[in-house]
């Protein structure tokens, strides 16, 4: 049997298994809008080096602050009132915690010892990055400073070490961009990484100046650092030399090592969890397709066996705290996470079990898994013979053959879907809608050659045809009925679903896109230009030709521009939805509404939303709901869905503010 056929067989056996299971469940409760769309009240849950505090951030009255509390049962207590940061480091000792946010970096003793306050602005003319909690000494954070984007002078990269009471240390001073670091255990900066060109290349530091470029990470493949091991060497993550992104170790004399990849070999190393002590990497994350999380010692995969047994099938991130465990918690069925403590032998006890979350200003149950459909893993061979991946969510009870089916593309187009809890097909297909989540060649997470796949073919080419072929393959297996299908997505996402509707109107019945290029061509041109890097220190348009997108290339932009949605609005036959935000950094919003106007003189079928005050990352609950309430009633009129929830008086308002 011709290896083809073998896999196709295999891949529609495994889909069969996942609609027989599917079909066996009860059919849900219908879930209002609001359980897909509150925020939780707590996250961001971080465990301290010693394992003896723990902090989060907490959401109330529209304000962030920060919570503090002694382990194993001390009182919580809020450390901070406001803040804009959006994440929690501990330092090196455990008793200090660094809030970087927008503007400044804050620091907060944790153990009652003063000297709360400002320790660095970030950002400004000094544009000041923050790089982590420096690992040699306990108070100290390590920033990068670049220099000011108009300055006259020659340009000077510096890392900083800074302290409580404004002391600063000079680590480096470089004439090019620095792009990451590791400090030994003596406090000194022991290796560089910075940008050469088209790479980010790595220097082992001898005591005075920079040393030879020990190996280069050419865009696109990326390198981080971890950080200094005992001997000298420095434990990195990426994929300097090879498809797949593991774990490297880098001796003190340059010598390269990989140590860990995907067991599986089809996914990119995700997440490293480090001992607060050593430095040295615990745990190692890989989910692209399927949760996994590797322990790289025999100790900790008994105490994670025991875990995993109370959490089957769950992604799981560790922090480690001496013998106590943070264990945080994902799933296909879960909405948000769950943060757990573990104790010596694997136990675990829920942390703050009685969090909220909140829409409105409301409280709002957390989902009940049993009304959760099933994300199911799936795999395809595109007409090319090429493997790929992507996820398709299946209502429970139904009989999926004559359910309606919405294919959401995800944005990017360099980013994925993982296998945890999706907010809008959960919505989908709690509604009965069968949901299909293509990680289309061009996707990330899964090796640099699946990346580099698409070629750059993102008109109504490969890429597009990844998604069709896709989507048929699914109706061919008794998946979706083929009169009732819709495709719906976000950036990217929306530019495909507008490339759907328009060059397969006998395909897709109707399409929602929210903040989408039109002209994807054209936005890729001025986003170069914005001052964005997708790889530090870099320009946009070198990493973009490494993408196989070259806004320099003239026949490749006017391929893109001749194959947009813009310049074919005329074909469109089928209803479009269309969200904007006016304020929206990434796709500026005059293309979404020349693009709108053109369907409107056609005489299309055109609704256009747009929320004046919105960036590309829609925040307004409102606007999130009315994403939700438009979306559902375009695919109740196209595709024969049900009818969505009505609106209540403050969303209708809303609407009637915002369509235009």
């Amino acid at each position: 049997m011709p290896a083809a056929t073998a896999s196709a067989r295999a891949d529609a056996a495994v889909l069969q298994q996942a609609i027989a299971a599917a079909r066996a469940r009860p059919v849900p409760p219908r879930l209002p809008r609001a359980a897909f769309l509150s925020q939780p009240r707590e996250h961001g849950f971080t465990l301290a080096p010693d394992g003896r505090k723990v902090a989060w951030f907490g959401e109330h009255g529209g304000r962030r602050g920060v919570w503090l509390q002694a382990l194993p049962d001390g009182e919580p207590r809020l450390r901070l009132a406001r803040t804009d940061a959006s994440e929690l480091v501990w330092s090196r000792d455990g008793r200090w915690l660094l809030l970087p946010g927008s503007r400044q970096l804050v620091v907060l003793a944790a153990d009652g010892q003063g000297g709360d306050g400002e320790l660095s602005t970030l950002g400004g003319l000094g544009r000041r990055v923050f790089v982590g909690a420096d690992p040699a000494i306990g108070d100290a954070a390590l920033l990068v400073e670049q220099p000011a984007r108009n300055a006259a002078e020659t340009p000077r990269w510096r890392l900083l070490r800074v302290q409580p009471g404004g002391r600063e240390t000079l680590l480096h001073e470089d004439a090019l961009p620095i792009v990451d670091a590791a400090i030994d255990g003596e406090g000194e900066l022991a290796w560089l990484m910075r940008a050469e060109g088209d790479a980010h290349v790595l220097y082992r530091l001898p005591s005075r100046g920079l040393g030879h470029a020990v190996l280069a990470c050419v865009v696109p493949r990326r390198c981080r650092l971890l950080g200094t091991s005992p001997e000298g060497g420095v434990w990195m993550q990426g994929n300097p030399d090879a498809d797949l992104s593991g774990l490297l170790h880098v001796a003190a004399d340059g010598a390269v090592r990989r140590m860990d990849q995907d067991p599986r070999g089809e996914a990119d190393l995700n997440h490293v969890a480090l001992d607060p002590v050593d430095g040295q990497p615990r745990f190692l994350g890989y989910d692209s397709t399927v949760p996994q999380l590797v322990a790289r010692s025999s100790d900790d995969e008994s105490r994670l066996v025991a875990i995993r047994s109370v959490l089957p099938g769950a992604s799981l991130r560790v922090e480690v705290g001496g013998e106590r465990w943070l264990v945080i918690e994902r799933g296909d069925r879960l909405r948000g996470e769950r943060a757990w403590l573990a104790a010596a032998d694997g136990a675990l006890t829920p942390l703050r079990p009685e969090a909220e979350f909140v829409f409105g200003g409301h409280p709002q149950a957390r989902p009940d898994e049993a009304a959760i459909a099933r994300k199911w893993p799936m795999q395809w061979t595109a007409s090319d013979g090429r493997r790929l991946h992507g996820f398709v969510t299946l209502p429970s009870g139904v009989d999926v053959a004559h359910a309606p089916l919405v294919v959401s593309v995800h944005g990017g187009p360099f980013s994925l879907v993982r296998p945890d809890f999706s907010n809008d097909a959960q919505l989908l297909a709690n509604r009965g809608y069968v949901v299909f989540q293509p990680n289309f060649r061009g996707s990330t997470g899964l090796g640099l050659d699946y990346v580099l796949a698409s070629r750059g073919d993102f008109g109504n080419g490969r890429v597009q045809q990844d998604i069709v072929e896709g989507t048929r393959w699914l109706l061919a297996n008794g998946v979706g009925d083929a009169d009732r299908v819709a495709i719906v997505g976000a950036s990217f996402g929306g530019y495909s679903a507008l490339l759907g509707v328009t060059f397969e109107p006998g395909l897709f019945k109707s399409a929602v896109a929210g903040v989408p290029p039109a002209d994807f061509g054209r936005v890729l041109r001025e986003y170069q230009g914005a001052g964005q890097e997708m790889h530090p220190g870099i320009p946009m348009a070198v990493s973009m030709r490494a993408l196989g997108v070259d806004p320099g290339d003239a026949a490749q932009m006017q391929r893109l521009a001749a194959q947009s949605p813009t310049a074919n609005a005329a074909a469109l036959t089928r209803p479009v939805l269309v969200l904007a935000g006016g304020e929206d950094e990434r796709v500026p919003i005059r293309g979404v509404t020349h693009y709108v106007a053109r369907l409107r003189t056609l005489g299309k079928d055109a609704t256009f939303f747009m929320d004046a005050d919105a960036g590309h990352a829609i925040a307004d609950e409102k606007t999130r709901e009315a994403y939700y309430f438009l979306m559902e009633r375009l695919l109740h009129e196209t595709i024969d869905g049900p009818e969505p929830e009505p609106a209540s008086a403050a969303l209708q308002a809303h609407l009637t503010r915002h369509l235009r």
